[in-house]
């Protein structure tokens, strides 16, 4: 009896098309996204010319929002019950209210300071409800499509290739086209580019909504109520665990991404080096490919582990370097992968974790469990990194569009290097303690596959 438990399930492959189709979904999504998480924290500052302190205030009450937003989002895909599934109909639902949001943040309208302050808190706060509300079903699929967790790993995989290409595209051409529409006014720029790629992503998600398909259930996973989707966290502890690490990478991601702008453009004086070195960000998909074949020899936390491990050596070697743009460009290198690996791991990672969810205390809660685990994590360290940014600029007596004072240089570099650091290590202590349910995941597969249809 005990045999028949852990005997290891078949394998359960999917298509190459709708693989691609599941990478293209957050390639779309990124195109919007990481404009946001990437550049509305400067946008703010010197192109709206909001205060830096209420600009990473925005930001922050924003995600508190979302803090309320994601297991509302996470409860309505669990109620959801449709021809298309539980997960995917959000992408053709929301496509075209996500994209419209992304373009009215970056419009700028001629406001006076109270205004301008107004207009961005409320427009972006609506933004991340939507952000939620379709970012959080690409993670939901990921134990819908399969339930085997090998090739959860692998479409993973496929899907942070998606994810880094759409990063890539966004910072290689954000600042050059904005400059190119422009022509010396950043608000006609920005107008312009955030509309092509809203329209982009659009008809990109479209595409994908078509190709792919939900085919993992159970007999307690059609409709899950909030209630029950919070007893399916019940001593849950490789979710709490998931939940830990991927919020301290996501404060450590943000708080790297939002605050390279001012430290090249700034503490080097060359803000042409943001749009290099964010060009040179395709590096990570190393790390992500090669996570597959790492997954053969190591497990699942200790690829994680190593991920934050790699980041924050190549963190050390960027704040050891100074001004030598040689050296910063190895340890931007070397972070790139580390955190490549480290971004990838939660997401295929959170499949077992609503596996576990529903072996324990019988609930498939995949929508509230995955949109916390990911999307809610995400969005509020986007949100603290942006308060963590603010805070320290404003404190050590930053000024929009002027030469930095030696204080403010100063501010700067310890946000930009040592408090990523410090978050990307202190991540390090949920990943390895993942390994004791990591051991569990065959012998859940199997007993689930007798009640699963």
């Amino acid at each position: 009896m005990e045999e028949k438990a852990t005997a290891k399930p078949k394998r359960q492959i999917v298509p190459g098309l709708e693989k691609l189709s599941y990478a293209q979904l957050d390639f779309a999504g990124q195109l919007v996204a990481t404009v946001v998480g990437s550049y509305l924290m400067y946008f703010f500052t010197d192109v709206v010319l909001l205060p830096a302190a209420a600009a990473g205030l925005i930001l922050l009450i924003a995600r508190v929002v979302d803090a309320v937003g994601a297991p509302v989002w996470g409860t309505l895909i669990d109620m959801t019950h449709t021809k298309y599934g539980k997960a995917r109909p959000y992408f053709l639902w929301l496509a075209f209210p996500y994209a419209a949001m992304g373009v009215l943040l970056f419009w700028a309208p001629q406001l006076s300071v109270t205004g301008k302050i107004w207009y961005c808190g409320i427009v972006y706060i609506i933004y991340g409800i939507l952000y939620l509300g379709i970012n959080a079903p690409i993670t939901t699929m990921l134990p819908l499509i399969t339930s085997d967790p090998k090739e959860r790993v692998v479409l993973n995989s496929w899907r942070m290739v998606g994810s880094n290409l759409g990063v890539f595209v966004v910072n290689s051409l954000t600042l050059p086209l904005v400059a190119f529409f422009g022509r010396g006014n950043d608000v006609k720029g920005f107008r312009i580019f955030i509309v092509i790629f809203a329209i982009l992503n659009v008809t990109l998600t479209l595409f994908s909504f078509t190709h792919t398909k939900e085919r993992v259930s159970s007999k307690n996973s059609e409709r899950v109520t909030l209630k029950q989707g919070v007893h399916a966290m019940n001593k849950n502890w490789p979710w709490i665990i998931l939940v830990a690490g991927n919020f301290l990478f996501w404060v450590a991601q943000q708080n790297r991404q939002q605050g390279m702008v001012y430290y090249f453009t700034y503490y080097f004086k060359n803000k042409d080096l943001v749009t290099l070195f964010n060009s040179i960000g395709l590096i990570q998909v190393i790390g992500v490919i090669a996570i597959p074949l790492m997954n053969k020899y190591m497990s699942k936390s200790h690829i994680w582990a190593l991920g934050f491990v790699i980041a924050v050596l190549g963190q050390l070697i960027i704040t050891l370097s100074g001004l030598n743009i040689a050296g910063a460009i190895v340890g931007w290198l070397i972070a790139l992968v580390g955190s490549g690996i480290a971004v990838s791991m939660p997401f295929a990672m959170l499949g077992s974790a609503v596996d576990f969810g529903e072996w324990k205390n019988g609930i498939n809660a995949a929508g509230l469990l995955t949109t916390i685990g990911a999307a809610f994590c995400m969005s509020m360290g986007q949100g603290l990194a942006g308060w963590l940014n603010g805070t320290f600029l404003s404190s050590f007596g930053y000024v929009a569009n002027q030469v930095q004072t030696a204080h403010a240089l100063t501010g700067i570099s310890i946000d930009f290097n040592w408090m990523t650091m410090l978050l990307y290590g202190a991540a390090i202590i949920p990943a390895l303690m993942y390994q004791k349910y990591e051991n569990m995941e065959d012998q859940i597969t199997s007993e689930l596959a007798k009640t699963r249809d």
